[in-house]
C-alpha cells in the first residue's frame, strides 16, 4: 500500500485520490463492486463494503470526467426498428446531436426490451459519449458497467422501471388516455372499448389507467369485456375489433393505445362493413404522420416523439460534459387532435 506521509500536525495526509479501477485493484474486487459501494447500492456484503469505504476514506476517490470530442457518438438503442415511431425519435436526437458536432449510431435489439449479454461488450468497444435506450433498458449489471466506464444513460419511453436514479423521458400517457376517453364520452359514447399495449409497458398501463379514470369520473362502469390487451401492433386492432363486435352489446367507440392498432380497427371495420365514424368511432395515440392520411383521417392523441428525442439527447450531453441534471424524470405533454374518425353517438341513425 502506498505510504501516505505525515502532515505538519503529525496526522497522516491522504495520498492522491484513486480512480475506481485503482480502488478495485487495491481492494481485490471488481470495478462493478466498487461502483455499487460508491453509488450506495445494497447488494454488497458488509465486509467488502467496509473495506472499500475504508480505502476511499484513506485515499480519496477521483472521478474521471470525459469531455465530448467532435467525433464522439450518441448511441440510440431501439427494441425494434419498425414504422414511424423510431424515425420521429431519431430526428429529435439528431437535431440536438448535430448542433453539438456529434454523430448518431442506431442499434436494434431484435424485439427484445432488455439487451443481451453481447450488447454491453460491443457498446463498450465503441465507447459512445452516451446511450439512449428507447422502449427498452439495460439490466442492473449493464447499468453498473456503463457507470463504471462513465458512459451516461438516458431511458426514453421506458418499458419498465428505468432504474434508481437513471434519467428518463416520457410523455404524459395517463393524461393522454384520460383525454382520449373523455372526448368519446363528450360525444355521447358509453360503450367505449380499449385495445391496450402490452401489460409490462409503463406507457400502456398509464393510458389504460387514464381510460379508467375518465369512465369513473363520468359515472360509467368499467366493463372488463371491453378491455383487450394488445402489443402495439396493427394486427391487434384487426383481431380484437372482430372479437369486440361479437359481444351482445358491442362498443360504439374504440380507443386504441397506438395509431397502428387504430389502423387495424379500420381494417376490421371494413371487413365487417362498418362505417367509421357513423357506426364506430375510433381514436388512436401517437399522431404518426402517415395515419393522418387514413380514410377518414384519424382522431388521435399527439405524442411529442421528436421533442422527447431532443430532450433525451440534451440531457445526455449535459451528463457527458459532467453537469448535473435539474430534473431526472421529464414528461412532455400530449394533446388531443380531433379529425374525422370520431363522431357523436347515433349519427348513423340520424342520417337514416
Amino acid at each position: 500500500m502506498t505510504s501516505t506521509g505525515e502532515s505538519p500536525m503529525g496526522e497522516s495526509a491522504p495520498s492522491v485520490p484513486l480512480t475506481l479501477t485503482q480502488l478495485a485493484e487495491l481492494a481485490g474486487v471488481s470495478t462493478a463492486t466498487v461502483s455499487k459501494v460508491i453509488n450506495g447500492r445494497s447488494e454488497v456484503g458488509p465486509t467488502t463494503r467496509a473495506l472499500v469505504e475504508r480505502l476511499i476514506k484513506e485515499h480519496g476517490y477521483r472521478r474521471q470526467r470525459r469531455r465530448i470530442k467532435p467525433a464522439s457518438l450518441i448511441e440510440v438503442v431501439f427494441h425494434e426498428l419498425a414504422g414511424d415511431y423510431p424515425i420521429e425519435i431519431v430526428k429529435g436526437v439528431q437535431r440536438v446531436a448535430w448542433a453539438h458536432g456529434l454523430s448518431v449510431v442506431i442499434s436494434e435489439l431484435g424485439g427484445r426490451h432488455t439487451p443481451g449479454p453481447r450488447w454491453i461488450g460491443d457498446l463498450l468497444t465503441r465507447r459512445p459519449a452516451g446511450v439512449i435506450t428507447v422502449f427498452s433498458g439495460p439490466t442492473e449489471d449493464q447499468r453498473v458497467r456503463l457507470s463504471t466506464q462513465e458512459i451516461p444513460l438516458v431511458v426514453l419511453d421506458p418499458a419498465g422501471n428505468p432504474g434508481l436514479g437513471v434519467p428518463s423521458v416520457a410523455a404524459t400517457n395517463w393524461s393522454g388516455g384520460l383525454e382520449a376517453t373523455r372526448h368519446l364520452l363528450e360525444l355521447g359514447h358509453r360503450r367505449i372499448a380499449m385495445i391496450t399495449g402490452p401489460e409490462f409497458a409503463l406507457s400502456s398501463r398509464a393510458r389504460l389507467d387514464g381510460y379508467r379514470a375518465a369512465l369513473d369520473a363520468a359515472g360509467v362502469p368499467v366493463d372488463p369485456a371491453l378491455i383487450h390487451q394488445g402489443s402495439f401492433q396493427i394486427e391487434d386492432g384487426v383481431a380484437h375489433t372482430h372479437q369486440l363486435m361479437k359481444l351482445s352489446e358491442p362498443p360504439t367507440a374504440i380507443f386504441a393505445a397506438n395509431d397502428g392498432q387504430a389502423i387495424g380497427v379500420y381494417h376490421a371495420a371494413h371487413e365487417l362493413r362498418l362505417h367509421i365514424p357513423d357506426d364506430l368511432s375510433v381514436i388512436g395515440f401517437d399522431d404518426m404522420p402517415v395515419w393522418r392520411w387514413a380514410q377518414p383521417p384519424l382522431t388521435t392523441i399527439y405524442q411529442p416523439l421528436r421533442e422527447m428525442g431532443a430532450t433525451a439527447a440534451t440531457m445526455l450531453i449535459s451528463l457527458a460534459e459532467g453537469e448535473s441534471l435539474q430534473q431526472k424524470r421529464v414528461e412532455l405533454g400530449t394533446e388531443l387532435v380531433v379529425r374525422q374518425s370520431t363522431a357523436a353517438l347515433g349519427r348513423s341513425r340520424d342520417r337514416s
